[in-house]
């Protein structure tokens, strides 16, 4: 009864890891198969109106989904906010940097984030297709 109680404990503090593991290593971005389809909020057509809000593609990826929201005013992004995201530190470290780059550029022709590449590029493909469905 004496060794029960810790092989009982080390047991589960063992198994704690295990339960909250989550692979790394993945499939690239560009693999993985849109959830949905782009698709403009705003009630008129989109490109019709500065304030514009498009979604991107919901794009899956072994860290989880990513999707952006893209605010147009006119022709140029004024903002850009993330719908969903993997829930990781290099993720929460990437984003603000991501969407300064897509500020600075106006497009989705930026550099990937290190150690971030898988939320990166999935990052641009989603903010790719919101800048196509907005034309």
């Amino acid at each position: 009864m004496k060794r029960a109680v810790p092989v009982v404990v080390l047991s589960i503090a063992g198994l704690v890891p295990v339960w909250r593991y989550e692979p790394s290593a993945g499939a690239p971005a560009s693999t993985a198969a849109p959830a949905t389809a782009p698709s403009a909020s705003s009630g008129s057509s989109p490109g019709a109106s500065p304030g514009t809000v498009v979604k991107g593609t919901t794009i899956r990826t072994d860290k989880g989904p990513v999707q952006v929201q893209v605010t147009f005013d006119g022709d140029r992004i004024a903002a850009v906010r993330m719908l969903q995201q993997p829930h990781h530190p290099q993720t929460t470290a990437a984003v603000p940097k991501l969407v300064a780059e897509t500020l600075k550029a106006q497009s989705a022709d930026i550099d990937t984030v290190s150690g971030a590449t898988i939320t990166s590029d999935a990052y641009k493909e989603s903010l790719q297709a919101a800048i196509d469905v907005r034309g």
